[in-house]
Parts: structure tokens; sequence; C-alpha cells
């Protein structure tokens, strides 16, 4: 069985020697969960158990022991290979958008113009035919073809550089992007963050609300008012539900808390494991509340964003005047090649023009609908922060009651009788020794005071 990642890091946050409350209260993690998974780990990385006169365990970890396991699992370095990778693909993947928006416009300009001169060279062709000599053509008659042109210079290179940040771009260019607050991403990737978004920035919710309601539970000592954690919780439930604190299971279940009434009939909540610490705790800074953070539409530059609309809408416009020229297949078979090809994938030419417009539309419209109901569950979590502070005297007269169960209890070195860093016959050898040394003490004792007697 492998380790768990988050446990790993949590011993390395902790120094090395942790307790199960410990780690079930820095990374907010089940504390049968981390339990089972200090054991699973200890066990595989050869860590040692050392067991204070209280019954209390504390686990010391090598402070190697990811090299440790890098060597014993398989897993664990394709786990390591595979992330190298995937930067690098995802990477890839991020930046094809950009690239084929780019390809697609040059491909259908190219496809353009290719048409449209070859039917002018054709009708040009059927003017010499029909006896209308060069006059004609040196009277100015057909078309004229106007072709888009783009500027290409040194922003090229930022168009496709993967490291490109304000840093390490020219100074000249670096001050004026500057003021038009550019981001640091290139265009590339500021193309398929206009299209996609740029992830949830909640990913880490439920790993900072666990970490948040651990911390306040040490903060107090291990032993708590439902009050004081319901700024951090969601969806308290009905007037009925908040009364009778069932939105505590949860909490309860994860850090085995148990419930406690005080003579006047309130509940407060002891957390036993969370008191127990292999060093010396001090108070953890906490925000008031949980606040989740809102959802951005993208995260690329005012900028960039307008020049992947305007791309965009380049794009589009030229999909329908390629698919007015294609219309019927008459050209394609009359051109061949080239022509050809470019019919064939004209469905995903134009399925991309219209999925470039319309995906971030829609986008958009989530992303507000999303920023609302972020924002509500904020202002309720507030509200619930603003009436802790303002604790009438019966909630002060519960957390005062929830004092009384709080307690700090720290493994110390001088507090061990057993650790498996030491063999078990090197154990009772030092236990022999100091039992010798003890009636050794007690028999010197016993000779001076017979002769004391004597004399």
């Amino acid at each position: 069985m492998a380790p768990n990642p988050t446990i790993m890091k949590a011993v390395e946050q902790l120094d090395y020697r942790v307790t199960v409350g410990d780690v079930a209260a820095q990374v907010g993690l089940n504390i049968h969960q981390a339990e089972q998974g200090l054991l699973v780990l200890a066990s595989e990385v050869g860590g040692h158990l050392q067991v204070a006169e209280s019954g209390d365990i504390a686990y010391l970890f090598p402070k190697n022991f990811r090299a440790i396991l890098r060597n014993k699992f398989l897993k664990l370095r394709l786990q390591a290979w595979w992330v190298h990778i995937w930067g690098v693909l995802f990477y890839l993947i991020r930046i094809s958008f950009g690239i084929f928006l780019v390809l697609s416009i040059v491909l259908m300009i190219v496809a353009i113009a290719f048409i449209v001169l070859s039917l002018k060279a054709g009708s040009d062709n059927d003017s010499d035919g029909g006896g209308s000599g060069g006059s004609s053509r040196s009277g100015g008659g057909g078309g004229i073809v106007f072709l888009p042109r783009f500027w290409i210079g040194p922003d090229l290179f930022w168009w496709f550089n993967p490291s490109y940040s304000h840093s390490n771009y020219p100074s000249r260019r670096r001050n004026s992007r500057s003021d038009r607050g550019d981001s640091e991403m290139n265009f590339l990737e500021a193309v398929f963050s206009f299209l996609f978004g740029d992830g949830n920035p909640n990913s880490d919710l439920e790993e900072r609300r666990w970490k948040t309601i651990g911390a306040v539970i040490r903060n107090s000592g291990g032993a708590v008012a439902a009050q004081q954690i319901a700024p951090y919780l969601d969806d308290l439930g009905e007037s009925y539900q908040r009364e009778s604190e069932d939105y505590m299971l949860p909490v309860l279940i994860r850090f085995d808390g148990r419930p406690e009434v005080s003579p006047s009939g309130d509940i407060v909540y002891h957390f036993p494991k969370l008191q127990t610490t292999a060093g010396q705790k001090y108070q953890q800074p906490v925000p008031a509340y949980l606040r989740a953070k809102l959802w951005q539409f993208s995260q690329a530059s005012s900028n960039q964003i307008m020049l992947a609309i305007g791309l965009g809408s380049v794009n589009f416009v030229l999909a329908l005047v390629l698919g007015s020229l294609l219309q019927g297949g008459e050209i394609a078979a009359q051109l061949g090649g080239f022509v050809v090809f470019v019919e064939l994938i004209y469905p995903l030419l134009l399925l991309y023009g219209v999925g470039f417009l319309t995906i971030p539309l829609l986008r958009y419209f989530w992303v507000q609908r999303k920023k609302n109901q972020i924002e509500a569950q904020n202002q309720i979590r507030q509200e619930n922060a603003i009436a802790l502070n303002q604790a009438d005297e019966a909630l002060q007269n519960k957390i005062a009651y929830a004092q009384q169960f709080a307690d700090q209890n720290v493994i110390r070195e001088d507090d061990l009788v057993y650790s498996s860093e030491k063999d078990l016959l090197d154990q009772d050898i030092e236990r022999k020794d100091q039992i010798d040394a003890e009636w050794e003490k007690r028999l010197e004792l016993g000779s001076t005071q017979n002769l004391d007697i004597n004399n």
C-alpha cells in the first residue's frame, strides 16, 4: 500500500515528528485516515513509534523518507516522471488552440486568394480567347483582390515564448505593456484562457476548510462551541437544524470528537486526539471565515482578450467567405489539389470558427452565475463570523464551558517509556541497568544507615 502524499507533506511541514492529532489538524484529514496513513508510512520508511507514559504515541520519521520511498516504489517514481511529462503535454495542449487559430486564418486566406486569382485568371483567358486583345487588360478590367495584412515583427517570439514574463522582455516593450496591464502569459496561452478559463480557483477549498477548522480547534485547546466552527462550513441547514447543530456531525466524524453537555443544557465539542502533540503548539493565525475565491472569466490581459476576439471574428468571417466560394463543389473539382484538401477540412474550420466565439460567450454567463453563488455563500459565512464576534452572554458562557475541556498534551522525549528506535533487547538491558543502579543506591544507603547505628 503506497503512502498518502498528503500525510507525507504534513510530516515534512511538522519536522518529521508528529502525532495523529498533529497531522489531522495540519491537513484537515480524518483522524482514522491520518492514523492509518502514519502507520503505513512508518512501516514503509522505517519510522519509529514513541510511546509516552500516558499511552499516547508519537511517530518519528527519517528526513530522507521520500528518497527511501522512491527507491522502494516503482509507482512513486513513475508518478514523479509523469508529473514532468504531463506538464509539457498540457502546455502543448494549451498553446495548440492558439496555433490552430493562426494556422486556420492563414490557410483560409491562402485558399481564398488562390481560388479568386484562379477564377480571375480563367476569366482573363476567356476574354483573350474572345478577341478582346490586350486593350481590355490594359483598360483596367477585372477585379482587385485585397488581402489582410499581418505585421510580423519581434512580437512573434512573444506569441510562442513559454517562459515569457515582464522581467525578461525588452524594457521598451515591457514599459508600454505594463501601462496597458498585460498579463504574463503569452498570446497562445491567452487563447486557451479566453476559450476555457484558468481552472477552478477553489479546487483546494475543501482542503483549506478542514485545515482551518483543525487550526481553530487546536487554537481553542481541543474544545469548541459549534458557533466557532460555523464560519467555515457551508449549508448549515434550516433554522431547526442550526439549533440542533447537526452541521457539527461531519466535524466530529473527521476529528474523532465527542459532544459534552453543560449543566444548562448547552452542547460543546471535545476533540481529545487533537490535544495530543509531538511538540509545543502555539496559536495559528486563521481567517475570520472561509472565503471562497471568485471565478474569473480569464486571467489574460484585456489586450490579449481583445486580440483573441478580433482574430476569432476574422476567422469566422473567412470561414463564411470560403464556404460561399466552395459551395456546390464545382470550384474544388475544377481546381483540384490544394482546394480539394481545404474543402475536406472545411467543416472542421467552420466548427472551430463558431466554437471559438460561442464557447467563451456561454462561459461568460456561467461564470457570472457562479460568482453570484460564491458571493452569497461568502456572505453567509461572514454573517456567522460577525455573530461570533458579537456573541451574547449565552454564547460566551457556552464558549467558557468548552474551555473547561481545553488542554494540550505534549509528548516530550523524557516522557517516553518505549521507542522503536532502539532494539527491544537494548531497551531491556537499559531497563535492567537502571534497576541494578537503583538497587545499588539503596544498598549503599542501607549500609550507611547500619554504620551510623553501630557507631
